[in-house]
């Protein structure tokens, strides 16, 4: 499936919208984690942990908006958008939304 955060793609024509399509991934990152990326984040350095959290969620959200996407009969997805939030002390949430479309 085609996805793009731009409103069309290059030489391909947009024959039929479907629709709004989004996708969520919530994620907790357990305790060990989370204290082992506090003591990366004091000393420096990447949090390999959370970018690998980041990475799955992002991946989640996006299959999960590519399948709604195809359920109302697109093929691909146009002005697609990721917003990250962070719910209380350890929650991670994604969501990749975007309109559902059918390009040839």
């Amino acid at each position: 499936m085609l996805i793009s955060t731009t409103p069309s793609f290059e030489g391909k024509r947009i024959v039929a919208y479907h629709g709004l399509v989004s996708g969520e991934a919530v994620m907790g990152a357990n305790f060990v984690r989370d204290f082992f990326a506090r003591v990366t984040d004091v000393i420096g350095g990447r949090s390999g942990a959370y970018q690998k959290e980041l990475k799955k969620a992002r991946n989640l959200a996006l299959e999960d908006m590519e399948e709604e996407a195809k359920e109302l009969g697109g093929n691909a997805v146009v002005s697609a958008d990721l917003d990250y939030e962070v719910l209380g002390d350890s929650m991670l949430m994604v969501i990749a939304s975007g309109t559902a479309v059918t390009v040839e």
